[in-house]
């Protein structure tokens, strides 16, 4: 498994409590930007409507050698899942308070996969809590490693 792009914030913004894997709808152009790294998930998200799963604002920038037949960067791209997870996480979905979020695109065998997460977004008193909790733990590893150094 190769990944090609990685969506960092959302681990930040959101608390992830479910995954799945995902195929994606692409061109020709498309799939040769993806392979050469040059996507963005950062405001991107996921929305269902009439029973199939749309990814919108993700950012594939146009391919380099590509001619008029190159695609737009931030088009709407279905998402291949099946009937009964499309059903799962569009009635999840309505919860309050939870969303569908791209956490990363890579390779597969050759295909393209979206790893799409079902999430509950944090307020900002609990991202400062995390922060805090991971410099803590930081702090402890370099501590104990340091503690076991031979003089």
């Amino acid at each position: 498994m190769k990944i090609l792009s990685q969506n960092r914030k959302a681990y930040h913004d959101y608390e992830i409590e479910e995954t799945y894997e995902a195929g994606i709808v692409l061109t020709g152009t498309e799939v040769k930007s993806c392979k050469n790294g040059q996507v963005n998930l950062k405001d991107s998200h996921i929305r269902i409507s009439n029973g199939e799963a749309f990814l919108l604002n993700a950012h594939i920038s146009p391919y380099e050698q590509g001619n008029y037949t190159n695609h737009e960067p931030t088009r709407t791209r279905k998402l291949l899942l099946h009937k009964r997870e499309i059903n799962k996480l569009a009635g999840k979905s309505q919860e309050k308070g939870l969303a569908l979020i791209p956490l990363k695109i890579y390779l597969v065998k050759n295909r393209i996969k979206v790893e799409i997460a079902l999430a509950k977004g944090r307020k900002s008193h609990d991202k400062r809590d995390e922060i805090r909790k991971k410099d803590m733990e930081k702090e402890f590893s370099r501590d104990f490693k340091n503690s076991f150094k031979i003089r």
